[in-house]
């Protein structure tokens, strides 16, 4: 069980997989005003760093769970370092459909709402896992500025216009699911740029070290399109955010 090898590949330096920067994440941390002891459970957790930082700064426990063995692998190391493995564990495996044994006051998917086949259903899912009065944390794309065509939205790595919404529509939705938005922290342009750009001298690296590898190529063909791709298209097109919802 693993994800495609190309993320594994064009992610493996990084520490937060999508578009929020590590002060954003304390950010987000310090106002959702964590206490010590809350359990969260992260599903899609890909290197840990939001669990581990915030069982680092406010005492939290929780439990990830990726589908990636070297993020995992990365997420366990990262607790290691931070001093926090005997408050955080980290588990390889399928997120979807995944149900905490004890119920958690956060129950997170940031950026993998696929495991839910959607925000509706991922929130569905987390709720499964919360307890009373929890909060559930959804990260999620939106478009900053709507593109005119398919086409440009394919450019964004989209499928259509439709796959996404505007911020006020995606706020509207999290309404008619009948969630209170409580809070969000929205990546900036620094933030899209360090996630983008990141890949970019990993790639290069990697071929590099790896010039027979049967993915080569593939890399080769990402690395020469991406930067122009991403200047054309995302960077003036796509959002991102962290979503703090709780049911009415």
């Amino acid at each position: 069980m693993d994800i495609p090898r190309i993320f594994n590949i064009t992610e493996s330096a990084h520490r937060i997989h999508n578009p929020i920067t590590p002060e954003k994440l304390a950010t987000l941390g310090a106002a959702l005003r964590l206490e010590a002891g809350t359990r969260v459970l992260d599903l899609g957790s890909g290197s840990g760093e939001m669990l581990c930082t915030w069982a680092r700064d406010h005492g939290i426990v929780g439990t990830g769970v990726d589908m990636s063995r070297l993020f995992t692998e990365q997420a366990t190391l990262r607790a290691v370092e931070l001093g926090v493995a005997e408050r955080v564990a980290f588990i390889h495996g399928d997120a979807a459909g995944y149900v905490s044994a004890e119920t958690v006051g956060v129950a997170a998917c940031v950026g993998a709402t696929w495991i839910g086949g959607g925000v509706a259903g991922t929130v569905e899912l987390l709720e499964r896992s919360l307890c009373r009065g929890g909060i559930i944390l959804i990260g999620e794309p939106y478009w900053r500025r709507l593109p005119p065509t398919d086409d440009v939205a394919r450019g964004c790595l989209a499928r259509a216009v439709s796959d996404f919404l505007t911020l006020p529509g995606l706020l509207a939705s999290f309404r008619q699911l009948g969630c209170d938005v409580v809070e969000m922290m929205l990546a900036d342009q620094d933030g899209w740029d360090r996630y983008e750009a990141a890949k970019w001298l990993t790639m290069r690296r990697w071929l590099e070290a790896n010039p027979d590898d049967e993915l080569a190529q593939e890399v080769r063909d990402t690395l020469t399109s991406e930067p122009e791709r991403y200047a054309t298209y995302t960077r003036d097109y796509l959002g991102w955010g962290v979503f703090a919802l709780m049911r009415r």
